[in-house]
């Protein structure tokens, strides 16, 4: 399916700010950008350099005064995600050697506190992705997707806790739950067609199987219409905009997905 992903992002500068942008989306296996427009108000010099984890991220300097933002591309996406019950557990020594930092502890995802709860969730389940979709019902059942949640940058440890987060935070649970079974896991962001209410989305992704899976604990059932912007081990990997200096906070963010009907 085509989309047309779109955002607008303004900010008002008080000093010359250094920015590390990540809202330039690339082809790859699942989406084929054919167009994109990134525009800069005012315009600004701009170096793009390729992050470790192959995201494409922006390095900028905002002037002072108003600074907007605005991206829009239209993308091939796949219309359904994959599904694949029974693709079996990857015994830790045959992964790639890109994906081992997958299995690791993060900042929001401390996966050596999860490995008793992971496994008493998916005690009955065959490994592999039989066990990762066990444990997104498992969240879907004992964690409320709340997209208002008052809670802030917290971690797998805290959403257990609390019981309730925003789409990043249920993520950072099921990556630390399945990486406290020796799966990796890894958190993407970018858009969600006719996600409600519209806005960026963060989901994550497990490798069984020799690949990596596509699972949202905050959707009912699997669907596709997604465009990535970035891949991480947490959120503090694949952040849209990081700024350095004073806490400087967007007076605006608006996200747009629509389906092009005629491309």
């Amino acid at each position: 399916m085509w989309l047309q992903t779109g955002c607008n992002i303004t900010f008002d500068v008080d000093i010359p700010t250094p920015f590390i942008l990540m809202l330039r989306p690339r082809s790859g296996l699942q989406q084929w950008i054919a167009r994109d427009s990134y525009i800069l108000t005012p315009s600004v010099p701009v170096i793009e350099f390729t992050d470790n984890y192959g995201n494409l991220c922006q390095r900028l300097i905002a002037p002072v005064g108003e600074f907007s933002i605005y991206t829009s591309a239209d993308i091939l996406t796949t219309e359904n995600i994959d599904v694949e019950f029974g693709a079996p557990f990857e015994e830790v020594q045959n992964l790639p050697n890109s994906v081992l930092t997958y299995l690791l502890p993060s900042r929001y995802c401390q996966s050596d506190q999860f490995v008793e709860l992971a496994q008493d969730i998916v005690v009955d389940a065959m490994p592999g992705y039989d066990q990762v979709a066990v444990i997104v019902a498992w969240i879907q059942k004992n964690i409320r997707f709340n997209s208002e949640s008052p809670h802030f940058q917290i971690s797998a440890i805290e959403v257990n806790q609390q019981r309730e987060g925003v789409c990043r935070d249920l993520a950072h649970l099921a990556i630390a739950l399945c990486r406290g079974l020796c799966i990796p896991a890894r958190i993407v962001v970018g858009y969600l067609h006719e996600l409600e209410p519209m806005d960026f989305h963060a989901w994550f992704e497990a490798y069984v199987g020799g690949r990596w899976y596509t699972f949202d604990p905050t959707q009912s059932k699997p669907k596709g219409g997604r465009v990535t912007l970035a891949y991480g081990r947490d959120a503090a990997d694949v952040a849209i905009f990081n700024q350095f200096g004073p806490l400087l906070l967007p007076r605006n963010i608006s996200v747009s997905v629509e389906w092009l009907r005629h491309r």
